[in-house]
Formats: structure tokens, C-alpha cells, sequence
């Protein structure tokens, strides 16, 4: 079992930046989990904003937010982060972070078994 937990959330002006953490626990090497972060607006799907294939050491990113989000991860603290930069109200969501373990790299979010809760990120115009 593989619990996730976010923080790093809150709210910020357009133009501002913030970083997102992600703390996985468990028993199997976090080293070879593939990692993602999704999100969630009001009144709208949870979509795919970036994520990290451990096997290809390849980041992937969502077109909305390429160039402007940076995912990386610190597998000796079995950790995942997304520094968000000039944000805009669009970027407003609840951000989770996901786990996929022994499956081939997707983005679909039916691919990842773990979630985190969730952290709230309000961007203001």
C-alpha cells in the first residue's frame, strides 16, 4: 500500500509562483514509481499536468502548462515536487499527486493506483 500526501497549496496573485510537495510512504522502492500530478477545477474533470516515468527518466507535461511548471523528484526523501511559475486564475484547482506502480507510462489517470488528498491552489486576477 502507498499513501501520498500534498502540501504546498494556497493562494497566489497572477504572476506568482508556488511549489507543490508530494511524501510517499510504503513498502516498494519509491525509485520506480512513476509519478504524475493531476487537477481538478470546479465543475470539471481531473486532468493531467505533469508527471515523471522513473524507467525513461522522462518528464512529460500538459500543453497548458509547459514551460511554466517544473516537476522533478528526490527519490532518497520518496519525494515529488511541481514549482509552478506565472500563474494564471485558469491554473485555480485542486492539485493531486499520483503513483503508478508496475504499469507501462500513461498519462490516462485510470493508470494510477495511489492519490494523494489533494491541495487547493486559488490563483487571483
Amino acid at each position: 500500500q502507498v499513501q501520498l500526501v500534498e502540501s504546498g497549496g494556497g493562494s497566489v496573485q497572477a504572476g506568482g509562483s508556488l511549489r507543490l510537495s508530494c511524501v510517499a510512504s510504503g513498502r516498494q522502492t519509491f525509485g520506480t514509481y512513476d509519478m504524475a500530478w493531476f487537477r481538478q477545477a470546479p465543475g470539471k474533470g481531473r486532468e493531467f499536468v505533469a508527471g515523471h516515468n522513473w524507467s525513461a527518466d522522462s518528464a512529460y507535461y500538459a500543453d497548458s502548462v509547459e514551460g511554466r511548471f517544473i516537476i522533478s523528484r528526490d527519490n532518497t526523501k520518496r519525494a515529488m515536487y511541481l514549482q509552478m511559475a506565472s500563474l494564471n486564475p485558469e491554473d485555480t484547482a485542486v492539485y493531486y499527486c499520483a503513483a503508478a506502480i508496475g504499469v507501462s507510462w500513461s498519462r490516462r489517470r485510470d493508470e494510477f493506483q495511489y492519490w494523494g488528498p489533494g491541495t487547493q491552489v486559488t490563483v487571483s486576477s
